[in-house]
């Protein structure tokens, strides 16, 4: 536990060092203040829908960002070997790459619950879905992060791997437009493996465990593989 922490401690701080971290904080919450205040302004209505689906497709672009360069940029400067030399294990090293990007991405998010509390304060909001948006683009953020850090893990360059998460997250987050061409049961499958499909019930307040558990299905899948992608190298 004490390495893990002093693991996690030393990313975080690598993290918030690059300027990459802050830009990606601001842009996310340019963004989404924009898209609230006007939307409010025209619709006049206490919810924050919209403001979900923006965020998660945020993520989408924005994580690939986070996670190029844990593994990546470590391995280009050759400090990868050395890390892997030490007494940590794997999986602390792994985890606590993981704990830093979500640390960064779960402050960004918490920072839009201002728009909660300024609906609360001047509206009545059903704070139902509010909840569960919150909880759904946290589980949306885990999976990314895992899935970028395998991407992350196999590559030396943190561009290809920028570029490989984008594409991979792109898919899977549209990969239900495709479904609806296909015949059953392959339209299913596919609906099960898309973001957007999982990610629409938590936004719009209607739970579901089978959504939660896909998220962390693909958390722990992609931890493994990246732990897996360090044993082998």
């Amino acid at each position: 536990m004490t390495i893990l922490r002093t693991l996690t401690v030393k990313e975080i701080r690598a993290l918030f060092a690059s300027p990459i971290a802050y830009a990606v904080v601001a842009v996310f919450l340019l963004l989404n203040g924009y898209s609230f205040v006007v939307t409010l302004a025209l619709s006049k209505q206490a919810t924050l829908v919209h403001i979900f689906f923006q965020s998660a497709m945020q993520l989408v672009l924005l994580v690939p960002l986070v996670t190029m360069r844990l593994f990546a940029e470590e391995r280009r400067g050759g400090t990868l070997e050395l890390l892997l030399s030490s007494p940590a294990p794997e999986i602390d090293i792994v985890l606590a790459k993981f704990a830093a990007a979500m640390l960064m991405l779960m402050t960004m998010i918490g920072l839009t619950a201002t728009y909660a509390l300024t609906l609360g304060l001047f509206g009545r909001p059903d704070w139902g879905p509010v909840y569960s948006g919150y909880l759904g683009l946290v589980l949306l953020a885990g999976a990314l992060v895992s899935i970028g850090l395998a991407i992350s893990a196999l590559t030396t360059n943190q561009i290809v791997a920028a570029v490989a998460s984008l594409g991979l997250f792109g898919v899977l987050w549209s990969i239900d437009s495709l479904a609806a061409l296909l015949p059953a049961p392959i339209d299913n499958w596919l609906l099960g493996v898309s973001l957007l499909a999982r990610f629409t019930p938590f936004a719009v307040g209607a739970m579901y465990t089978s959504d939660a558990g896909f998220f962390l299905s693909v958390i722990l899948l992609g931890l493994f593989l990246t732990v897996r992608a360090l044993v082998r190298r």
